[in-house]
């Protein structure tokens, strides 16, 4: 029963549990693009859980927050999803097995380098640990010219097949309903398979696919509720 009910969670999932956007090749990079204020925090604890309850391992690399508050966006957003799902009987079993597969670090913003995050992949695994098989970093600074740290990055995630997510975060241009990627983008395109824009739209968020994701060939929107950042419908 439970199977069956935390299939329905996953199903509604990015179009569905086998043609999810977590679906990238190993050492794959995607990336939650949005502006300031617009969710790409809650959304990463989500897709975060979605993995976790999918059996996989997620490391959640923040270089904004504490542990502790990392924590509590995972606490209100599970509890959405609880109340979405009617998972309520479920709830202390669906915990632990989000648990299970969790390991939670933090990074000043200035304090970040490729060489610190490897030291502590290897530290985990090492001491059998954690064995991580995606990273998710949120909050990383974009401006600039990353692609050195993203190449030297590609080559960990290739190197321990790991998956790579990141949120980012994009600016208004002119036009207040238009985004636009920052200007270096085109030197870092290429290494991205995944890309996912939110956009707020009046009492929603859409999520478009702007890159790879099999909603792209099916042209579909994925509606977000802005309360929750759970998928309507």
């Amino acid at each position: 029963m439970i199977q069956n009910k935390t299939d329905t969670f996953l199903k509604s999932f990015w179009l569905s549990k086998e043609q999810t956007v977590s679906n990238l090749s190993e050492g794959g990079f995607g990336a939650l693009i949005a502006r300031a204020g617009v969710g790409k925090t809650s959304l990463m604890v989500q897709y975060a859980i979605f993995n976790q309850l999918n059996n996989k391992n997620v490391l959640y690399v923040s270089l904004n927050d504490s542990v502790e508050k990392i924590c509590l966006w995972y606490d209100e957003v599970f509890k959405n999803i609880v109340s979405k799902y009617h998972f309520e009987k479920e709830k202390e079993q669906l915990w632990e097995a989000i648990l299970l597969h969790r390991f939670v670090i933090t990074f000043h913003v200035d304090g970040f380098s490729v060489s610190k995050l490897e030291e502590r992949i290897t530290e985990l695994s090492e001491q059998a640990i954690f064995y991580p098989q995606i990273i998710m970093i949120d909050g990383m600074d974009f401006d600039g010219d990353k692609k050195e740290l993203l190449r030297r990055l590609k080559k960990i995630a290739e190197s321990h097949l790991l998956n790579v997510w990141f949120s980012m975060q994009i600016h208004r241009n002119a036009n207040p309903v238009c985004y636009k990627l920052p200007e270096y983008f085109d030197n870092i395109e290429e290494m991205f398979e995944v890309l996912m824009l939110l956009d707020p739209v009046e009492n929603i968020i859409q999520a478009k696919a702007l890159k790879g994701a099999a909603c792209i060939a099916k042209n579909k929107t994925i509606h977000l509720d802005p309360a929750t950042m759970l998928i309507k419908g």
